[in-house]
């Protein structure tokens, strides 16, 4: 479904809205070892995000990474868009060109039957925020830890 680079890349934005805190930035140091995620990994995911303008960073003694919206303003999609494209959006669930929306032909085998579950996933995640998920965690007492 989602690659395992945008769960990281979901946990760390979570994570940073979560944490966000008077506005400070939070360093890769504290995310890698809080997330337990290689930092050289996490760094590169995060300066991709930043690129999109969603994250502002820092470099520095008091650099980091901090939020460049409000998290009720960054939907999941959007994070899947950066990270993983919108591939599994668009194209067929088996790999064939039969599948493309745009076309009035037949489809692949399963498209009838999977269309529908991947406009509800698109759907959720549209509208499902970072901000909804930090709430939750939050309210539950959960933590976007590993």
């Amino acid at each position: 479904m989602i690659s395992n680079t945008c769960k990281y890349g979901l946990r760390a934005m979570i994570y940073l809205a979560l944490n966000e805190h008077n506005h400070m930035m939070i360093g890769i140091k504290q995310i890698s070892f809080d997330l337990d995620i290689p930092k050289p990994f996490l760094s590169k995911i995060l300066q991709q995000i930043t690129r999109h303008k969603l994250l502002v960073s820092s470099k520095g003694p008091n650099g980091g990474f901090m939020l460049a919206k409000p998290a009720n303003e960054i939907s999941i999609m959007d994070i899947v868009s950066i990270i993983d494209g919108p591939d599994f959006f668009e194209n067929c669930l088996i790999g064939l060109t039969t599948c493309d929306e745009t076309q009035d032909h037949a489809h692949c085998p399963i498209h009838l039957e999977y269309a529908p579950i991947r406009n509800e996933l698109k759907t959720l995640f549209t509208t499902k925020t970072i901000g909804n998920l930090a709430s939750s965690i939050s309210e539950s007492g959960g933590t976007v830890r590993v």
